[in-house]
């Protein structure tokens, strides 16, 4: 997952790095954008079940990096899920409105 960061070592991931170009869909963008966070939150999900794996075959695995992963994948699971609950969130609130 390629990062930029910003201050304080806080990554943001490419995918909501605004990198369009006059007369793009901001429609396309936005699918774009929200695929590939789905698709990087499956791969560290994927990575962490791995880690997991080798830790219980003892493939070599450390149980300190299979931790690590699992953290990672579950800030990542964690931080999709409260983006799509605002995203639920401000499609029912534009519902509501009276037109």
């Amino acid at each position: 997952m390629d990062q930029i960061g910003i201050g304080n070592g806080i990554k943001i991931p490419d995918a909501l790095i605004d990198k369009t170009q006059p007369g793009d869909s901001p429609t396309r963008k936005f699918s774009d954008a929200l695929r590939n966070a789905v698709d990087d939150v499956n791969q560290l999900q994927n990575v962490a079940n791995k880690a997991v794996q080798n830790v219980q075959m003892d493939n070599a695995g450390s149980l300190h990096e299979a931790m690590i992963a699992l953290e990672k994948a579950d800030i990542s699971f964690r931080t999709l899920l409260q983006v799509r609950n605002k995203f639920i969130e401000a499609y029912q609130e534009i519902m509501r409105l009276q037109v």
